[in-house]
């Protein structure tokens, strides 16, 4: 079998193709936090996790259309990913279910 490199651009076009919006998790300065409003708004969000030590490549977080952060504690400079998806799965859930239960009760 031979390995063939797509490029990374290419992976999140095919998600945005899919009616996603993605969001890459990653220290910036620029990064929403993964509490924000903004993230509340989508219906449809791909998280798009990089590698431990070397996260994710710069061409892969400017063609997602958010940028995310998790706060952490003073000194705490990353997390592993695992620790980074299992908070952001619970976060962006958390969110999702609670949108749910609002339009539920009206408000």
């Amino acid at each position: 079998m031979k390995r063939v490199n797509v490029p990374e651009g290419y992976k999140i076009g095919a998600l945005h193709d899919l009616g996603f919006r993605t969001v890459a998790m990653a220290l910036k300065e620029d990064s929403l936090c993964i509490d924000s409003p903004r993230l509340m708004r989508e219906q449809r969000l791909a998280i798009v996790l990089g590698t431990e030590g070397d996260g994710l490549a710069a061409e892969t977080i400017e063609t997602c259309d958010y940028t995310v952060r998790i706060p952490m504690a003073q000194g705490v400079d990353s997390l592993n990913v695992a620790a980074a998806s299992a908070v952001a799965f619970w976060q962006l859930g958390t969110m999702t279910r609670c949108l749910e239960q609002m339009k539920e009760e009206g408000l």
